[in-house]
């Protein structure tokens, strides 16, 4: 059974550099719908039809899921009550829900179509950005459109990340990304620009200039959080993108670490630990932390070890990661001790390691002495009125 798509009231407003139509189309195409069609006429009887109001922005877990539920109507609360925008069903009833959908007839009670919200028909924890974000329908209009660009900005963003990534990046990011956006700039070619900057920044490190090595660094670490930004709200992920973009975040961290220290004049840190030795606790804190990370994912829980309990997500605003030490080698830098910002990073690196062991340890013994795990976000009461500072910074809760 071939599933076609039909766009009513389409709008002409973009958001992002593109109208709703074509991201509508863009989504959809991603969840293997290629069929659009403009009228009824000709369609396979035992074919079913994806009816969708182009003036609404839809959060994609409400696409997703009423692909997979035949027969739903999905409504929004208005003035009116609840008002129709959308439906799957078959070719018996799509003529009588096109009529609804436009407004020209009121919805009735039948027994073979379900009536769903967004609320009830998507679930409100984000496990692939690790948060709590309720599903949106929000109808487009010309007085709303930077709201809801924002919006689709920020519904992109993790909830569990870095303290620089979650705090200092959104604003010029948000800027950045309108940028591109506009400007035609596609995700990848952003990523093509990190990996320039990468190499710059090693060879810049490699020569002993720390200060513009560390610029082009830090460019680097914005234009990653931007590419990223940028795939979702504009719908132009893909398969290589995504290989591209974390290739080069798995690899740029340590070979940095390993140009800044062959870039020092001298080693003379405050503790007695040789160069070699500290590259390569760097080097194995690295990849111990990542093959844990990786361990927990597939074995325990998809959400991620960041996400097991509220200490965990805590945790990773801090980790020996990226940009964590980013900031370790900048203060070396700044205080006139670059080799004693390297050696911050390997000791924080083990340091952070060790911590992940433990966890996943623990989290084995957890798991085959009481069950399952499960992610403290499906813990979460997003109807409650008083979150916690926990639910607050991470979950998205106010």
């Amino acid at each position: 059974m071939t599933i076609h798509a039909l766009i009513l009231k389409e709008s002409g407003l973009k958001l992002w550099g593109m109208t709703n139509s074509d991201r509508l189309r863009r989504t959809l195409e991603k969840m293997q719908v290629t069929s659009f069609i403009d009228e009824l006429k000709n369609l396979p009887d035992h074919d079913s039809i994806l009816l969708l109001r182009g003036d609404y922005l839809y959060d994609e877990r409400l696409l997703k899921n009423l692909l997979k539920k035949h027969d739903t109507v999905l409504t929004t609360s208005s003035d009116a009550g609840e008002k129709p925008v959308a439906a799957h069903a078959a070719k018996r009833d799509a003529e009588k829900l096109i009529e609804i959908l436009k407004g020209k007839e009121k919805p009735e009670k039948s027994s073979h179509l379900f009536f769903e919200t967004p609320d009830k028909l998507s679930s409100t924890y984000m496990q692939k950005l690790r948060k709590i974000d309720p599903p949106y329908l929000l109808q487009i209009r010309d007085e709303n459109l930077n709201r809801l660009e924002e919006r689709l900005f920020n519904g992109s963003y993790k909830g569990v990340t870095d303290l620089v990534t979650k705090w200092l990046w959104p604003k010029p990011a948000l800027i950045a990304t309108r940028f591109c956006a506009n400007a035609g700039i596609t995700p990848n070619q952003v990523t093509s620009l990190s990996l320039l900057l990468v190499l710059f920044a090693g060879l810049l490190f490699l020569n002993g200039e720390f200060a513009y090595g560390l610029v082009a660094a830090w460019i680097m670490t914005f234009l990653d959080t931007v590419d990223g930004k940028l795939a979702r709200v504009t719908v132009n992920s893909s398969p290589f993108g995504n290989i591209y973009d974390h290739a080069i975040d798995l690899i740029s961290p340590p070979l940095w670490y390993l140009a800044w220290g062959l870039g020092l004049e001298s080693w003379q840190p405050p503790f007695p630990l040789s160069f070699s030795s500290t590259i390569w606790i760097i080097f194995i804190s690295y990849i111990a932390g990542r093959l844990v990370e990786g361990t927990f994912t597939r074995l325990l829980e998809p959400s991620g070890i960041f996400c097991w309990r509220p200490v965990d997500s805590w945790f990773r605003l801090v980790t020996g990661r990226r940009n964590p030490s980013m900031i370790l080698l900048t203060i070396g830098l700044i205080a006139g001790k670059p080799d004693t910002g390297l050696l911050a990073v390997a000791l924080w690196s083990g340091a952070s390691s060790i911590f992940l062991v433990i966890r996943l340890l623990m989290a084995f013994y957890y798991r085959y002495s009481s069950g399952p795990l499960r992610s403290w976000f499906l813990e979460v009461d997003p109807d409650s009125k008083n979150p916690s500072l926990t639910e607050r910074c991470f979950s998205g809760r106010k």
